[in-house]
């Protein structure tokens, strides 16, 4: 009886312990999917290939990574899907901090901006000649078409200033670059709320302290009730 008991009070925790261990080898393969969306590697010729060397970056697949001094934090900062027989491209968010992405000699028809959502790193970008550029042309520095290819070079920040207040940012916020033609607007110091009109400090307490009380009660609950239905010997 006392392994039954043991065995019942058991298996919560091994489900949570599964279901963490499956979130968390998903979220360890997001970044290297993007790297798998075509076959082969980075070629040292390449454009990308060439950038990542100059930049002491580690190639695997198609993407070049580069740790980061700061916090070690390895992420990808070129991606080089050129010559994949890609007809659209519809996610390419696990090389968000990409500074380079290269989908030149691709049967591509369109692509959406909001692919590009969120890319504020991305410095350069080389597509089809027939695909207009990441947010316009006017979201660059350079764009000139070479060689049947479209290159997009230096994206330009939307905000005013990056940093400071927006005129297209609701009033007591700050405008950000968000990628090509993007922007985000987030609350200045001490505002918070709708529009950020609230002032003063978010009440962390007051919203999350009665949620965090709930949680343990119900979980306390939860250990009695499962106590009971433990018969004795």
């Amino acid at each position: 009886m006392k392994m039954k008991a043991w065995c019942s009070q058991l298996k919560p925790v091994l489900l949570i312990l599964i279901f963490n261990l499956c979130f968390y080898a998903s979220f360890q393969l997001t970044e290297p999917q993007v790297c798998e969306l075509c076959g082969g590697t980075v070629l040292n010729g390449s454009v990308v290939g060439q950038f990542c060397a100059s930049s002491a970056g580690r190639v695997h697949g198609r993407c070049c990574f580069r740790n980061d001094n700061t916090s070690g934090h390895e992420h990808i900062i070129g991606l080089d899907l050129s010559n994949c027989s890609l007809a659209r491209v519809e996610d390419l968010q696990g090389a968000t901090e990409a500074l380079m992405i290269d989908l030149s000699l691709n049967p591509i028809v369109n692509i959406s901006d909001t692919v590009f959502q969120g890319f504020s790193e991305l410095n350069y970008v080389i597509l089809p000649q027939k695909i207009d550029c990441p947010g316009g042309n006017s979201s660059w520095e350079k764009v000139e078409v070479k060689e049947g290819n479209r290159l997009c070079e230096g994206q330009k920040d939307m905000c005013n200033q990056t940093g400071q207040l927006s005129s297209e940012c609701p009033e007591n916020s700050l405008c950000a670059p968000y990628g090509p033609g993007f922007f985000q607007c987030s609350c200045a110091d001490n505002y918070h709320g709708y529009k950020c009109l609230r002032e003063g400090t978010f009440p962390a307490l007051l919203v999350f302290g009665p949620l965090g009380a709930s949680t343990v009660v119900v979980s306390l609950l939860l250990w009695v009730t499962q106590r009971r239905k433990v018969k004795p010997l």
